[in-house]
């Protein structure tokens, strides 16, 4: 059967600060900029998650798209959806939370519920113009 890669867009509104504890507010804004403001801040994040694999003989599927919008609902929304992503998300506690960590870590949450015969990606969009893809380690 053919190879084919199936996508679900979805998106969840948080607050984050970026910085290094281990730095100083000066340097923190040297590093970081206006988005180590102590204060936070927010985006609008949009998130595509994309399967790759063969399509199921018997239901033309590579993967069901509702349980993938179930899932993405679930391990990623409810979890992240307007929630200062510093204080209030475990995985941040101590990760500083940038776009490339916030997409590994909604990779990992994924992960777990994918079959592994199927290819993961990760396109998380911070700003229209500024977004990371993870395909993982």
């Amino acid at each position: 059967m053919p190879k084919v890669t199936v996508h679900r867009k979805a998106h969840f509104n948080a607050a984050h600060r970026l910085f290094n504890s281990n730095w100083s507010d000066e340097k923190n804004f040297e590093v970081f900029g206006k988005c180590s403001n102590p204060n936070y801040h927010g985006h609008n994040y949009e998130l595509i998650v994309s399967l790759t694999g063969e399509v199921n003989e018997e239901t033309g599927y590579v993967y069901d798209l509702g349980k993938l919008k179930d899932l993405i609902q679930l391990k990623v929304e409810n979890v992240l959806d307007h929630k200062n992503l510093n204080i209030e998300v475990e995985e941040f506690k101590n990760l500083n939370p940038t776009v490339e960590n916030i997409s590994v870590v909604i990779y990992n949450k994924l992960r777990a519920s994918i079959p592994e015969n199927l290819d993961l990606e990760v396109t998380l969009y911070e700003t229209p113009r500024n977004y990371v893809t993870y395909r993982g380690a």
